[in-house]
């Protein structure tokens, strides 16, 4: 494997990248070039980190963490268990996080964003707000604004990059931080489900991937034709789940969508504006 590349993209947007780690950053403000240079060399041991500590993190059951973005996952997860869940569930969102605030110390920015396929650390000063599109569906995007208080939009559905036990086309959340956004959303995608149902084909996670943290559960690999109704029910139970956390102040907002429906609850804005992310 090669070490960490880089790249500069159009609207002053920067790209790193290291074997699984995807990363777009944009800075706005006085600080943005310095900030861009912060998260660059930030960027440089973030894998090594999380692999040197990846069988604990691959674990259901708690373990002892040493690395800063291994301990941000655990702290994420461990407000969803007991439900199994792994740190590996926030490890999208942890490590936007983790670039963010390496920006944005030192600096003045106005508006900053760390995109890491689809889940979003975002920095806003007074004043401003960031439009993201929802990843997964092409009706709408998520509105932030300065009095918000989430600075974390992540995403989770069956068809994503990473494995989902529910059936959601997408379920995007916005939380306090990208890493609990993510691990609420991979919650709230698992329970957009109808278990047993014929139009849904399952298979073992390690079958699909050897490492899997999920390993011998059942993930979605396909999704049938399904009725309104069944659609509706399959929504109700992922709902059900959102509200829960929004109660208990684990999240701002979520929109769960399941063809051609949706459901949005919280403070979780949409609009179909044009999209900074």
């Amino acid at each position: 494997m090669t070490g960490p590349q880089s790249s500069t993209l159009s609207g002053n947007r920067l790209h790193l990248n290291h074997g699984p780690i995807d990363l777009i950053i944009w800075a706005e403000g006085m600080g943005a070039a310095r900030a861009m240079m912060q998260a660059e060399a930030r960027f440089q041991s973030v894998l090594t980190e999380l692999v040197a500590e990846l069988p604990k993190l691959r674990s259901p059951v708690d373990q002892p963490l040493q690395g800063q973005i291994a301990c941000d996952m655990a702290r994420a997860v461990a407000a969803f268990r007991p439900a199994f869940i792994t740190p590996m569930a926030a490890v999208a969102g942890a490590v936007a996080d983790a670039v963010l605030a390496a920006m944005v110390k030192g600096t003045d920015l106005s508006r900053a964003y760390v995109n890491n396929g689809g889940d979003i650390a975002v920095h806003l000063a007074p004043g401003h707000e960031l439009t993201a599109a929802i990843v997964g569906t092409a009706r709408a995007s998520v509105v932030l604004h300065t009095d918000d208080p989430a600075r974390g939009i992540a995403s989770s559905g069956w068809g994503g990059r990473s494995f989902s036990r529910g059936i959601a086309d997408a379920v995007t959340v916005v939380a306090q931080t990208a890493a609990m956004a993510d691990a609420a959303a991979t919650m709230i995608a698992n329970a957009v489900d109808l278990p047993g149902h014929a139009a849904i084909q399952r298979q073992a996670a390690q079958t699909l991937q050897a490492d899997s943290d999920l390993g011998e559960i059942l993930v979605t690999t396909a999704v049938g034709p399904l009725t309104a109704a069944e659609v509706a029910q399959a929504l109700a139970c992922g709902e059900a789940v959102a509200r829960d956390f929004l109660a208990r102040g684990l999240i701002a907002g979520a929109a769960l969508f399941l063809h051609p429906q949706s459901r949005t609850l919280g403070r979780l804005q949409l609009a179909k504006e044009p999209c900074l992310v």
